[in-house]
């Protein structure tokens, strides 16, 4: 076993797809097959299940990946523990967030960190930002960038960035009648409007909340994945949804969307970078951590 083919798992485990796994590797489909297979003979376990169509982890290979995320991890600090001897800091870091988070603050911080530390690659993936914490404590990713929860999971170091209101929306436009394009007032007519909400996360577990302090059995409509859905599915007319205002911001709907003023208000979003403490060992992702400092 060597850090390549740790690095070859790594691929195929986050990917379950032997072409993209080849090519973020730069080897062949047949030689990543051929070092995996190797792994598992010299590990006595299968840590796939593969036929033609699908790639799933064994539970060996679940078990497994913690360990090669570690190992990997560690190998990065001690290489350049033991042969960096310049100021310069080398190596990769990943990183997680939104497309809107990526937009709105990940531009200004990547391209102050590419100036600042040229030497070290940024591998940025894009999702949903309820999912950036559990890819943190899984060890998916070096840092990501989500609202705080109001309950920090121990281990995870947070950094504010920014405070972004959370919003009641409706279209600009009645298209279907039980939609209104006002403040719902009663209770009975808040009880009647389709809502289109998260599946789960900070934002469903406010507005979950707002609705219990109001007396209210909300009707929902649809619940999704992925806030920039629900300002689609809003200006469509389909139902009011709940969306941090840096969502609407920088939404190409914006346009077809109307605030809504309701009181009291919901609590807004806390956003910020997500890290392990531990993590923040490893001198590449404390260049990161204080570069937010810096420019605070």
């Amino acid at each position: 076993m060597n850090i390549k083919t740790l690095k070859q798992f790594l691929a195929l485990a986050e990917t379950l797809n032997f072409g993209r796994a080849s090519d973020e590797c730069h080897i062949s489909i047949s030689a990543l097959s051929r070092n995996i297979r190797h792994l598992e003979d010299e590990l006595g376990v299968a840590l796939f299940n593969r036929d033609n169509r699908t790639v799933v982890l064994t539970k060996e290979g679940q078990t497994f990946l913690k360990y090669a995320r570690d190992t990997s991890r560690q190998w990065n600090l001690i290489r350049h523990e033991l042969t960096d001897n310049s100021d310069q800091l080398s190596g990769e870091i990943s990183l997680y967030g939104s497309v809107t988070a990526s937009y709105s603050f990940l531009y200004e911080l990547l391209r102050r960190f590419r100036i600042a530390y040229p030497a070290i690659e940024i591998k940025l993936r894009t999702g949903d930002p309820e999912h950036a914490i559990a890819h943190i404590l899984d060890g998916k990713e070096d840092i990501t960038i989500a609202a705080r929860p109001a309950n920090l999971p121990r281990g995870l170091a947070f950094k504010p960035i920014a405070i972004s209101p959370l919003l009641f929306i409706a279209p600009l436009e009645q298209q279907v009648p039980n939609v209104p394009t006002h403040t719902p007032i009663t209770t009975q007519e808040w009880a009647t409007i389709p809502m289109i909400l998260s599946e789960s996360g900070v934002s469903r577990t406010r507005v979950d909340e707002w609705f219990r302090q109001h007396d209210i059995a909300p009707r929902i409509y649809a619940q999704v994945t992925g806030n920039e859905a629900i300002v689609s599915m809003v200006s469509l007319g389909f139902g009011i949804g709940v969306v941090p205002k840096i969502v609407l911001d920088n939404s190409p709907l914006v346009d077809r969307i109307k605030v809504l003023d309701v009181k009291p208000e919901l609590e807004p979003y806390d956003i910020g970078l997500f890290t392990l403490k531990k993590s923040l060992k490893n001198p590449l992702v404390d260049a990161f951590w204080n570069l937010m400092k810096e420019g605070a």
